[in-house]
């Protein structure tokens, strides 16, 4: 496993992200729940995987509580990251919300607690007052946010007056906002970039085609419309050669790519133990200039439908029913 330090911590640059454990939107059921989330945390620690990120809102707590289950008797080996919903981030309400996750995961300090949107309305210092108290209370080791431009994630230090360490936000082949700014910030600042669906929800496995639409969630995902994905096909044929020639998949080359970058880590969810041992063997290989600048240049052609124009093709493609529901087993 491959580790990046930022802050005085030391990370695995592929983490484990818990938003399927318990959410009924990806289908993958009780039996997954109750049994296989347990067996795929236990797995990644073993495999030296310390990074994992829940949220409140991930099954109403349940991800929480799973998560928190899953690692009894192995707090000192995992780094716990999780996210309040700032729907009225008042400096009371964010230390309650943090107590209830507390709760939930059964410890009795968050290693990293992020603020899991902007809220442009309540002001960033009554944000940013109920982090700094829960850091006073040693309730919380790291202040961290996600989805945040530049400009906010330095406005939200400012106003916490130390670190916000990490900026969650989506990052991958195919969502490649955040090398503008937030990467190169983080890099040069001792800061982290956390990268989530750094496989565009399985569009960079290269499993899907116009032929074979994914299900469940993924309906509601415009990436694989059927121009998307015939658009794709030079980049989805990129990862496929890299593959081949590696003797890996491509969605671990896909993964490789996201963590070349500094100061970067993945979390990537993961539907099996199978399937997470896949992820984090991502962690070790190494791309070299050539494969990467390949991969590079096939993105910078893709141009996706997305935004307002994707969404007749969505509201469409849902009325139709072409996608209905089950898992793919596809991590995120």
């Amino acid at each position: 496993m491959r580790y990046v330090e930022v802050q005085g911590v030391r990370l695995s640059a592929i983490g484990l992200g818990c938003w399927q454990f318990g959410a009924k939107e990806w289908g993958y059921g009780s039996s997954y729940a109750d049994g296989e989330a347990g067996r795929i945390v236990e797995r990644a620690l073993e495999l030296g995987i310390n990074l994992f990120d829940t949220a409140e809102a991930y099954a109403r707590g349940q991800s929480e509580r799973i998560l928190g289950r899953a690692l009894q008797g192995h707090r000192a080996e995992s780094f716990i990251a999780t996210k309040m919903l700032p729907v009225l981030p008042l400096s009371s309400l964010v230390v309650q919300r943090a107590e209830a996750s507390l709760r939930r995961l059964g410890v009795d300090k968050i290693d990293l607690y992020q603020l899991h949107w902007p809220n442009p309305v309540v002001p960033m210092s009554q944000q940013m007052g109920g982090m700094r108290e829960l850091q006073r209370r040693g309730l919380v080791d790291h202040v961290g946010v996600s989805n945040y431009s530049l400009a906010r994630w330095r406005a939200a230090e400012a106003a916490l007056g130390g670190p916000v360490m990490s900026n969650q936000v989506q990052y991958s082949l195919v969502h490649r906002g955040p090398e503008a700014e937030l990467v190169p910030w983080a890099a040069s600042n001792d800061r982290l970039v956390l990268a989530y669906s750094p496989l565009a929800q399985g569009f960079l496995s290269a499993r899907y085609d116009v032929s074979n639409a994914p299900r469940g969630v993924r309906l509601n995902n415009s990436m694989f419309l059927p121009e998307n994905l015939r658009a794709a096909a030079p980049l989805l044929d990129a990862l496929r050669g890299i593959a081949t020639a590696r003797g890996v998949t491509p969605a671990q080359v896909a993964l490789a790519w996201v963590i070349r970058r500094p100061n970067v880590v993945a979390i990537p969810g993961a539907s099996s133990v199978a399937q997470l041992e896949q992820n984090a063997a991502a962690a070790d290989l190494n791309l070299d200039d050539e494969e990467d600048a390949q991969l590079t240049a096939a993105s910078d052609a893709f141009r996706p439908i997305h935004g307002a124009a994707a969404v007749p093709k969505l509201l469409e493609r849902r009325l139709r029913g072409t996608a209905p529901s089950a898992s793919s087993g596809t991590a995120v």
